[in-house]
């Protein structure tokens, strides 16, 4: 082979390679999002979040999670932390708002947004985590499933596990999740039905959800507590409304939507608030 057709192989092997991930100021923001092709971690100047007070019926979850988010801050062992349950119910609200409490207080704590789609490229942005050693990361990742086919799950082995290398002791896992276990619950009992041995059949999948040390369970409000929430965002945001009105109007709202959660309080809050003049 010549010398000029391997030059020509070694530039065409270049040009498909992904470009290497240029070091992060870490300075420029307590908030990041992971991108790939190219691999980069993009800044986000304001996150997108409710204030830790806010957030109210799921006061067991909050104070865990903030304890939990506190202790890995201050250099001390902590858990990865597995949000699952109800639609709408604050999960990826209360990472943000934990997050930003613990900033509150004064301990330096970064966030980095890990999409569901992105998870087999996990493993470079860990090394690129380790390596910022000066840092803590909460390494996030909203509404984890799997499905039938799915083989992302492998590649979520490196964050909870870390392999050989152990995970980065900068670096705690956060995931939100309607599913306990991650895959739909037909897909466990189809498996098991029709394997050999149906006690393996989804152990490797299942058995992920056992991998986080803390399992926090968010479920259905009740209607006190919707009407709390909605209570709650008046107070802060100033919107001015008698309590016979915004029950008569958030009850309405609800059987509308055909649901009640913390999302349709907050979608009733913002047409209230639209309507009365008031900018969030």
């Amino acid at each position: 082979m010549s010398a000029a057709l391997l030059a020509r192989i070694a530039e065409a092997l270049e040009r498909i390679a992904p470009a290497p991930l240029q070091a992060p100021d870490f300075a420029a923001a307590d908030a990041f999002a992971w991108h790939v092709n190219p691999d980069r971690m993009e800044p986000v100047a304001e996150v997108n979040r409710v204030d830790l007070p806010l957030l109210v019926g799921i006061d067991r979850s909050r104070d865990t999670l903030l304890a939990n988010t506190l202790q890995f801050a201050r250099g001390l062992p902590a858990n990865n932390a597995l949000l699952w349950g109800a639609r709408g119910m604050g999960k990826s609200s209360l990472v943000k708002a934990v997050h930003a409490e613990v900033l509150r207080q004064g301990l330096p704590l970064k966030i980095v947004e890990l999409s569901r789609e992105d998870l087999p490229t996990v493993g470079r942005l860990l090394t690129h985590l380790r390596a910022a050693s000066g840092h803590r990361f909460v390494l996030f990742c909203d509404d984890l499933s799997f499905s039938h086919d799915d083989q992302h799950y492998k590649s979520l082995k490196a964050v909870l596990d870390g392999g050989i290398e152990g995970r980065p002791a900068n670096v705690v896992f956060y995931a939100t999740s309607n599913r306990r276990h991650l895959m739909p619950r037909d897909m466990i009992e189809n498996e098991r039905s029709s394997a050999i041995n149906p006690s393996e059949a989804v152990e490797e999948k299942v058995s992920l959800s056992d991998r986080f040390g803390l399992w926090l369970g968010f479920h259905p409000c009740n209607q006190d507590e919707y009407l709390a929430m909605i209570r709650g965002y008046c107070d802060a945001y100033g919107v001015a409304i008698d309590d016979a009105s915004l029950r008569a109007e958030a009850i309405e709202w609800q059987a509308t939507r055909g649901a009640r959660s913390g999302r349709v309080a907050w979608q009733y809050f913002t047409d209230l608030a639209g309507r009365r003049g008031v900018t969030l």
